[in-house]
């Protein structure tokens, strides 16, 4: 299988193992990546980490060629394909870092962009190039790219087909950080960052922050107001409460 899941202690860890084909994204590796996924929901893991194997790709974006000679429906079937596996990303019950370690191009920027966080090694090259096959972004691009950087880059991103370093994905708020050394290292200092606390906690604030994307201001708002109330129902929240006022740190259960 050309993919990996392992453990890097408290965080699940998922290696697109390609690297002769820059882990590029074959259709057999898509649906593999859904059933690891699911492995990874039921697991205990505190946030997962995806990274390509070797030093040159993150995931150098769909086999060319596969895509070739295929029906309208096949197509159709292919990026919902793609779409499903990738929002089995964003719907985990933890967060998750892409570890962009190389090139990111097509499908693989859409992996990255599913995930919760992004960090970049200097060498990263990413980019949508579709445009330049006579294509479009199929495996959610179109809507994520947006979301992360704003209307008028995606455009530009997508219309352009162009390539973006590490340094700019920064500037422009495409990932959060850019890491020197070991990259998978450097992610687990990063997700530690967030992975202390309560998991169904980290979970509302996920979901508040999404739909605040979607809906007006005024339905987000309310949104925000329910989940808030949930999340002081938990057992976490009279913890992180009680610790603030004993002035000791917190020890949450998620629960």
């Amino acid at each position: 299988m050309a993919i990996q899941l392992t453990r890097v202690e408290e965080f699940a860890l998922i290696t697109l193992d390609r690297p002769e084909a820059l882990n590029a994204l074959s259709f057999a590796l898509i649906r593999d990546m859904a059933r690891v996924l699911d492995e990874v929901a039921q697991s205990d893991a505190r946030a997962l980490l995806i990274i390509g194997a070797g030093q040159k790709a993150f995931c150098a974006g769909a086999d060319i060629k596969e895509l070739t000679g295929r029906s309208l429906m096949e197509q159709k079937r292919g990026a919902e394909l793609g779409q499903a596996t990738f929002g089995k990303i964003e719907r985990l019950p933890v967060p998750s870092v892409a570890i962009i370690n190389g090139y990111a191009f097509g499908g693989g920027l859409e992996m990255a962009l599913a995930c919760t966080f992004r960090i970049a090694t200097r060498n990263a090259k990413m980019g949508l190039p579709e445009i330049k096959l006579g294509l479009i972004p199929g495996y959610g691009g179109t809507q994520r790219l947006p979301r992360a950087v704003g209307e008028a880059r995606a455009m530009e991103m997508i219309l352009t087909g162009r390539t973006i370093d590490a340094e700019e994905a920064y500037r422009i708020g495409l990932v959060q950080r850019v890491v020197d050394g070991d990259p998978i290292a450097q992610a687990v200092v990063f997700a530690r960052e967030f992975s202390g606390y309560s998991l169904p906690v980290l979970g509302l604030a996920r979901e508040a922050v999404s739909r605040a994307l979607t809906v007006p201001l005024n339905e987000g708002l309310r949104v925000e107001a329910d989940l808030s109330t949930l999340a002081f129902q938990t057992k976490d929240a009279v913890e992180g409460m009680s610790a603030f006022t004993e002035k000791r740190n917190p020890r949450f259960t998620d629960e």
